[in-house]
């Protein structure tokens, strides 16, 4: 038995060895995208006090739902050391104190997160956190994360939680509202299935372990705590579902279970004494070709196959699942994956017997849709001339009924929530319920690249999955993310320092050779077109335009090519793959290029480029050029062993003091006229890492961010001043969507 008592306060206290910066207060806000923008594989109702709801994402923290239906979020403390706080692989509210919340806190179990995972507990909503270091990690983002919830509350002594764990490290135990755990070393089968032994990154090869835990509330108590647990766990082809009837003492394989398939989700209904499951051939969220759905009869100990598909109609495995406690007997599942031509789910009113799908196929092979949809607070999710079929969604794990209203449910999908007030319309003779986007405050992005032109729109966005966006108003969900081209993923963007309106984007899929992956705006975003030259099958990288807009230099994984005039782009000899570039913001005939310590200058349209003499010190990895809008060879690069700035287009070099390592950097408007722009970085300065804005040219800073907003992992993090607006700095996060920052 390995007893844990180790307590890590979510909130600390800054304290270092080194005088750190002094602070600025800031007023922060997200800038609105609207519909979360990620992917949601938990909501957790509590079954004592209405309305009271989680929301968790893989990788943007959690949520707590407001009688208004929007959305708060509980975990932006989460800094750079604590950044695998946002990947929330399980959570539980307290169903006699409802005030009591859990989160399984932890973003990888193989080598991208190097830090165990930990639980967190509230006592007050989520408003304040305390986290328990576990003795492994915890995969908020890894495969299987839509299984669940795989940490439990004991209704009949909430003091009692059960965590099961991935990576083979089993079920433990809590005692004490979730401060201390042991491993529960009678339950010995940890889950054997693994996604893809051959993956050599330990992402999709690490044991799933454990899916989820249920409690039996009608059981009898055993030394005041209830007696019967259901624990489900990733085995095909073997036993998946085990019980104990002790209180978690000793445990058993439940007899004549199915064993096809991987158990998701086990939800029990009380009045019934029955718990179902839900099975797919796949871990999730992306998979499932086959699955099943079962119930299990306490009273006589009976399996029933319940599937609401079969033949040619059962094309994929189910995820999510619910019970309307209100209504015995009523129960929700949805498919694992049906990728077209929608996502489905099923109804049922009589235990499973009869099941009613959200949408039919109708004579005439199109669709009879069994619901009005509702994306009026996320208008991109359908934008103008949207052709695709997907309504409903996809990845739909996390499916909820409100266990104290009928006509309230939610789930979420790989982009947004979506639910409702009038479920139970389902059940009258039109069915016609409606389907409506509710995720207003939830911010899931991940941000790539963040532009702030010097006129037009204040704030120009790059993002993963969902493209990125022309932000106007701040406050205001944009109707639609870029097009013609749309790319999934936007990894970075550009724009033309004295043609504002002139924005060049990179997309991030080459596999469709007939995408060109550039696109080239000259209406500040407003519409795009292809970059004509841009070669097929070519993506990704780093791309910079010069200050006159005619000149796009792209830096890529084939090295460092160059377009001028919408010519062919022709490769730039001496750079690397891994090169920072950027274009002087006046002069249109310079760029910069940075590779190890070394500083590179073109002075003829990127065609060629050589080394300065000047020296980054000893930096190894360069991370970001930006220069001055106003001042030609005025520019500053980011590294690993610090800040550099040089007024002289890169002959000599001037190092920031006391910064020792810097990430994303951005300028800004002056605090006064005519003087030198404000400067934002993402850094460690003085042993302290966050986010800091210096108005004397790096001589001294201010650090902007404080202990309720830590904006997780600093490397990842996009950083732009607005050249407009003194004091005002954008971040981009990984999983929290943008900031906005300005001086309180």
């Amino acid at each position: 038995m390995h007893k844990l008592a180790t307590l890590v306060p979510l909130i600390l206290s800054l304290g270092y060895s080194q005088a750190a910066p002094s602070a600025q207060s800031y007023k922060w806000s997200s800038v609105k995208i609207g519909g979360g923008g990620g992917f949601v594989p938990g909501i957790v109702f509590n079954t004592k006090e209405k309305g009271l709801a989680y929301a968790r994402t893989d990788i943007g923290g959690v949520y707590r739902l407001n009688s208004d239906d929007t959305w708060t979020p509980l975990t932006d403390s989460a800094d750079n050391g604590r950044w695998n706080y946002w990947g929330a692989d399980a959570l539980a509210t307290d169903p006699v104190e409802p005030a009591r919340v859990y989160v399984a806190a932890g973003m990888y179990t193989n080598s991208w997160d190097p830090n165990n995972g930990q639980i967190l507990r509230s006592s007050d909503y989520g408003k304040t956190w305390s986290a328990t270091k576990l003795p492994f990690k915890v995969g908020g983002n890894m495969p299987g994360r839509g299984m669940g919830e795989r940490l439990a509350i004991d209704p009949n002594n909430n003091a009692i939680l059960f965590f099961g764990a991935r990576s083979g490290n089993g079920l433990w135990k809590s005692t004490d509202y979730g401060v201390t755990f042991t491993k529960v070393s009678s339950f010995t089968n940890t889950g054997s299935f693994v996604a893809d032994p051959s993956d050599s990154s330990g992402y999709n090869s690490d044991k799933m372990g454990i899916a989820w835990v249920t409690f039996d509330s009608t059981s009898n108590k055993v030394g005041g705590a209830t007696s019967r647990i259901f624990v489900g766990v990733a085995n095909a082809g073997s036993n998946s579902v085990f019980v104990s009837n002790d209180a978690g003492s000793t445990w058993t394989a439940v007899a004549g279970q199915p064993t096809t398939y991987l158990p998701h989700k086990g939800v029990f209904s009380p009045s019934e004494k029955v718990i179902y499951i839900s099975y797919s051939d796949g871990s999730g969220p992306y998979d499932g070709a086959k699955g099943a759905v079962w119930k299990y009869s306490i009273a006589n100990s009976k399996w029933t196959d319940i599937t609401p598909a079969t033949g040619s109609d059962l094309y994929f495995g189910f995820g999510g699942l619910t019970v309307d406690l209100q209504k015995p007997g009523t129960l929700m599942v949805a498919a694992l994956n049906s990728w077209y031509p929608d996502a489905q789910i099923f109804r049922s009113k009589d235990s499973g017997a009869t099941w009613s799908k959200l949408w039919e196929y109708n004579s005439s092979g199109g669709l009879n849709r069994y619901y009005g949809w509702d994306t009026s607070l996320a208008p991109w999710l359908n934008p103008p001339g949207n052709t695709d079929t997907k309504q409903i969604g996809w990845m739909i794990e996390g499916l909820s009924i409100n266990p104290l209203d009928s006509n309230h449910w939610l789930y979420g999908t790989g982009a947004t929530i979506y639910g409702g007030h009038d479920l139970t319309k389902w059940d009258s003779a039109s069915r016609n319920i409606t389907l409506k986007s509710l995720a207003d405050g939830v911010e899931e992005t991940a941000v790539l690249a963040l532009i702030s032109p010097t006129s037009g729109p204040n704030l120009l966005s790059g993002v993963g999955d969902i493209g990125g966006f022309v932000h106007s108003d701040f406050k205001t969900a944009p109707k639609a993310a870029y097009t013609n081209p749309h790319y999934v993923t936007t990894p970075d963007m550009d724009y033309a320092g004295q043609k504002p309106a002139t924005v060049v984007r990179v997309g991030n899929d080459g596999s469709d050779t007939s995408i060109k992956q550039i696109a080239l705006s000259t209406n500040a975003g407003s519409t795009w077109a292809p970059y004509a030259p841009t070669p097929g099958g070519s993506a990704g990288g780093k791309i910079a335009i010069s200050a006159t807009g005619e000149t796009i230099l792209w830096r890529n994984s084939n090295g460092v090519s160059v377009s001028r005039n919408s010519g062919a782009f022709t490769t730039v000899s001496g750079l690397s793959s891994n090169s920072a570039i950027a274009s002087d913001k006046v002069n249109g005939t310079i760029f910069y290029a940075a590779d190890g310590n070394k500083f590179y200058v073109s002075t003829n349209f990127g065609s060629t480029f050589a080394a300065t003499s000047a020296s980054l010190g000893s930096s190894s990895s360069p991370v970001k050029i930006v220069s001055n809008t106003k001042k030609a060879g005025d520019v500053w690069v980011s590294t690993d062993k610090g800040l550099f700035h040089s007024t002289n287009f890169g002959a000599s070099f001037t190092a920031a003091p006391s910064v020792t390592q810097a990430w994303a950097i951005g300028l800004g408007a002056p605090k006064t006229s005519g003087a030198a722009p404000s400067v934002f970085a993402a850094a460690t300065i003085d042993g302290v890492t966050g986010y800091f804005r210096s108005d004397n040219e790096g001589s001294t800073w201010v650090q902007i961010n404080d202990a309720a907003h830590g904006f997780g992992a600093a490397s990842s993090n996009p950083v732009s001043g607005d050249p407009r607006v003194y004091g005002r700095v954008y971040i981009g996060t990984n999983g929290r969507g943008i900031f906005s920052g300005d001086i309180a």
